[in-house]
């Protein structure tokens, strides 16, 4: 009778481990292709992060794993002297798992969209007091409380921007159906809006959160042109100068001021030139940095990129990795998740870190943080071309294990 039970016994626990096994499968997204032309590109990056998949309650096994055997991005970069960024939304920090993998890895966060100018700007409250105010929603408090809690640094994005920022600010009056106010005007504007960030923040406590701040975002097109935007139209082109002069006079000196930019790769010559101009009466530098946007494609060459930051990195000025993520394929054509092209990828964010970390480790470049775009492709702006580190069911992909550097996970075997 036992020899019966026991037979029993063993056939249910292999039934119900099935049935485990099979509830943690997920079914990956089909693939659709990204911008086909740099333009294309540039209007994607003007509405990152509006759309998000939900977070997966799915576990995950790997998750564990990964968890289990102590892999962390954060104390890997930590023994290089740079923080371990990811940007940051209210779904992740109300999601308990996407806060276990937030927490287990990184050390740094920018908002991926709530401190972008369209959502800091009150215009009833700028009409009122005749002047822009600036005034931070509950979503910035509540993300800014729980990065305090957690002993999370932030990095602030963004102030003066062609894109995100909500017209109205230009015109007398802040009423669209008047006409734009002049040079002088503007200028004041310019001042009281970044003055009222640094001030509020300091109000509300967190300040000293903030380690880094994008003053000017994307201000420079691939052919070495300046982008058209309204700044430029009522200030001139000296608005990105007055940006950094006002950011200088009101941020505390802990908080470094960086120009953030996409493809820099194509622009190098253009932000060496750039950066001497944000110089003061005895040439002191405005500016503390450069941030670099590095959305990248796993068929972007590495040598050409890592050209590019070791001539920014002459320039003495600190850089920062401030979005990355590394799409599969190429901006002419994207490729789907099959389980070579994670692979490539996972070598791919294995030697671009690899290089970034033996950089700084040789003094050749100062780069206290890199920031990846999210973690995980089910909530990433980009999430067709699956350019993170988790899959959309949170489980670690090979680009994971090339970020912490674990070469045989990495997909150097395939």
């Amino acid at each position: 009778m036992k020899k019966k039970l026991s037979l029993l016994l063993i056939v249910v626990m292999v039934l119900s481990l099935t049935a485990c096994a099979s509830s943690t499968k997920g079914n990956e997204a089909n693939e659709t292709s990204v911008s086909q032309n740099v333009e294309a590109q540039a209007e994607a990056l003007e509405t990152e992060g509006e759309e998000t998949l939900p977070e997966s309650d799915d576990q995950g096994e790997e998750v564990e794993e990964a968890i289990e055997e102590n892999y962390s991005i954060k104390d890997l970069f930590a023994e290089h002297g740079v923080k371990a960024g990811t940007c940051l939304t209210t779904q992740m920090t109300n999601g308990i798992k996407s806060q276990e993998i937030i927490l287990n890895n990184f050390n740094s966060a920018t908002m991926e969209n709530a401190m972008k100018p369209e959502n800091i700007l009150n215009k009833e409250k700028s009409v009122e007091a005749n002047d822009i105010v600036v005034e931070f929603k509950g979503e910035v408090k509540n993300m800014l409380r729980w990065a305090k809690e957690n002993g999370i640094a932030m990095r602030g994005h963004t102030i003066v921007w062609y894109s995100q920022t909500p017209s109205w600010i230009f015109y007398d009056g802040f009423e669209k159906s008047n006409g734009l106010v002049s040079r002088d005007v503007m200028l004041g504007r310019m001042e009281s809006y970044i003055k009222q960030v640094f001030e509020q923040l300091d109000e509300l406590g967190y300040l000293d959160l903030f380690y880094a701040y994008d003053v000017v975002n994307e201000a420079w097109m691939e052919d070495g042109t300046m982008r058209d935007n309204t700044w430029k139209k009522v200030i001139g082109d000296d608005y990105i100068w007055y940006a950094f002069y006002y950011a200088n006079k009101y941020a505390p000196e802990y908080i470094d001021l960086y120009y953030n930019d996409y493809n820099e790769q194509y622009k190098t010559t253009t932000l060496l030139k750039f950066v001497d101009t944000l110089v003061d009466d005895e040439g002191n530098y405005l500016i503390d940095g450069i941030g670099l946007q590095a959305h990248l494609y796993t068929g972007d060459a590495q040598d050409a990129y890592f050209r590019c930051v070791d001539a920014l990195a002459e320039k003495g000025l600190k850089l920062q990795v401030t979005e990355l993520d590394v799409s599969l394929g190429a901006w002419q054509k994207t490729l789907k998740a099959t389980d070579e092209n994670l692979a490539t990828q996972g070598r791919y964010y294995y030697n671009l870190i690899n290089g970034l970390l033996k950089r700084v480790d040789e003094g050749s470049l100062k780069m206290d943080s890199i920031t990846f775009w999210g973690y995980s492709d089910g909530m990433s702006w980009r999430r067709e071309a699956s350019p993170l580190l988790f899959t959309g069911m949170n489980e670690p992909k090979p680009a994971y294990y090339g970020a912490v550097q674990v070469m045989e996970k990495a997909g150097f075997n395939k």
